[in-house]
């Protein structure tokens, strides 16, 4: 993969392409576009403008049209901008990316590309490195002939094969082997996690779900008064954790997992399941909301299709909109929560985790839905806790 932060003396300095589709409206495309910005941020670069053109789809050859990829090509030529990354928002075929390094002459990034390349930085365990060179393994496969683009000529026909095809079946050979072996180290390492998740017993898990950078490891440090990562960034936290946590005298299990995001590459989320198995396996689902978000209610709504892939859709969810701190849309925040609160009842809470706004509330709320399936694994706890909440409250 390329690796964006080769030259760490000096800053990248990008572009950001973008289509306007008739699936794909302008103000969706923009805001595309600012995440793909965010990810660039993310990956070290620095986004110096952004290209948009109409079209009904995307050109089979160059992905934009002559008109705009000429307008493109000066810009870049420009030594005043300095460009030395151009980086497109759908995912490029093989001839797409060949023909663009070509009539640009800068290195050319699609958004999948670029996501692997923030995930292979972020990977801090073995089995989270192990899914990233797997996603990326099966991303490189059908794009190995711009590699060997200069062999090209070397090719004959019957009787004349060349050395670049030779190589390039090499090549292909040596990652699906590669790709095999990648395999049956995931099987191994889930085989060595599902023991370790056997061995928790029977006490209640809580997994945090949500949209990436909306706040989970904050929640998690939070919750847990643990140390995990949590930043400015997209994929902050690539590795899942799991910290045993006590909420008044109920103990259960907390994980913090990847956050998910539009558009995320069909590999890297079939790399990714087995991460996710510790959602599949929570009793509870904690969904977390950034409220401050324009367009929250479609994370959202990634978030929901995302985990009804993964058949975790009718698990009990508590919706946690975080950032009330920073909301500022016309819509008033009294009229969102009673509009949310309407529709999920009691599990529904607005907080900041930045300002520890409602965090006790939140504590109570988890509380009383832990210790709902709690006394029924533990149904002779339950008189316990009933003293205890008489004691507590007088």
């Amino acid at each position: 993969m390329i690796d964006i932060e080769a030259n760490s003396a000096k800053v990248e300095r990008a572009i950001l392409v973008g289509l306007i589709t008739p699936q794909q409206d302008e103000r969706k495309a923009r805001e595309y576009i600012d995440e793909l910005e965010f990810l660039a941020d993310t990956a070290g670069a620095v986004t110096v403008r952004k290209f948009f053109q109409k079209l009904d789809y995307a050109n089979s050859r160059t992905f934009v049209g002559a008109g705009k990829l000429e307008e493109i090509k000066q810009f870049v030529k420009d030594d005043g901008n300095d460009i030395s990354l151009a980086i497109f928002d759908d995912e490029l075929s093989p001839a797409q990316l060949r023909n663009l390094e070509a009539e640009l002459g800068v290195k050319i990034l699609d958004r999948t590309n670029l996501i692997l390349d923030i995930f292979a930085k972020r990977a801090q365990t073995a089995h989270a490195k192990t899914q990233v060179e797997l996603a990326q393994c099966r991303y490189m496969l059908p794009r190995l002939t711009r590699l060997w683009t200069h062999l090209d000529r070397q090719r004959g026909g019957i009787g004349m094969r060349g050395p670049g095809e030779t190589q390039i079946e090499t090549d292909r050979k040596i990652l699906l082997r590669k790709i095999s072996l990648l395999k049956e180290e995931l099987i191994h390492i889930d085989k060595t996690k599902s023991i370790q998740r056997k061995n928790r017993g029977k006490l209640v898990r809580v997994a945090l779900v949500g949209y990436t950078n909306v706040g989970k490891s904050t929640m998690m440090n939070l919750l847990s008064k643990t140390e995990v990562l949590a930043e400015n960034k997209l994929f902050a936290t690539l590795d899942t954790t799991v910290r045993k946590v006590i909420v008044k005298n109920i103990p259960f299990l907390l994980s913090d997992t990847v956050g998910f995001i539009r558009k995320l590459p069909t590999d890297l989320v079939e790399s990714f399941k087995s991460t996710l198995d510790e959602v599949r396996e929570a009793d509870i689902l904690v969904h977390i909301v950034d409220i401050s978000h324009p367009c929250f209610e479609e994370q959202i709504a990634v978030v929901e299709k995302t985990l009804s892939e993964l058949d975790s859709k009718e698990k009990p969810v508590i919706m946690v909109f975080n950032k009330i701190d920073a909301y500022s849309a016309d819509t008033s925040l009294a009229e969102l929560q009673e509009s949310w609160m309407s529709k999920l009842k009691e599990n529904c809470i607005f907080i900041s985790a930045k300002n520890r706004l409602n965090i006790e509330e939140l504590k109570e709320l988890l509380y009383e839905r832990v210790r709902e399936i709690h006394t029924q694994r533990f149904p002779y706890n339950d008189f316990l806790y009933e003293i205890y909440d008489e004691i507590t409250n007088c």
